[in-house]
C-alpha cells in the first residue's frame, strides 16, 4: 500500500507534524530512493528515505506504511540504514 512521503513522515514519527514534513520536502531536504521529490510523491515499503537535517543525515529503509499507527510503534515502520553527523555538527565535543 502506498501513502505520500508528507504523510508517512509524519505517521512514521521521523518529523512530528505534516506541515513541517512538507515544509522540509519542499526545502529540498528529504530524497527518496535517492532523487529529491515533492511531498506528494508516493512511498512503499522497501523505499529509501534520506533526510538531510540541519546536524545529520538520516537514512531509513521502509517497512511497512500503515494508515496510522500507536507512537510506541512508530520506529517498527523503518529500518534505519545511516544516521551520521554532517560536518560542521558538534557531536564530538
Amino acid at each position: 500500500m502506498s501513502m505520500r512521503l508528507d504523510k508517512y513522515l509524519k505517521v512514521s514519527r521521523l518529523i512530528k507534524r505534516r506541515t513541517v514534513a512538507k515544509d522540509v520536502c519542499d526545502g529540498e531536504k528529504v530524497s527518496l530512493n535517492h532523487r529529491l521529490v515533492k511531498p506528494s510523491a508516493q512511498v512503499n515499503p522497501g523505499d529509501i528515505i534520506t533526510i538531510d537535517m540541519k546536524n545529520r543525515v538520516l537514512e531509513v529503509k521502509i517497512l511497512a506504511t500503515p494508515a496510522t499507527i500507536r507512537a510506541d510503534q512508530a520506529e517498527s515502520l523503518y529500518e534505519v540504514l545511516q544516521d551520521r553527523a554532517t560536518e560542521g555538527s558538534d557531536q564530538d565535543v
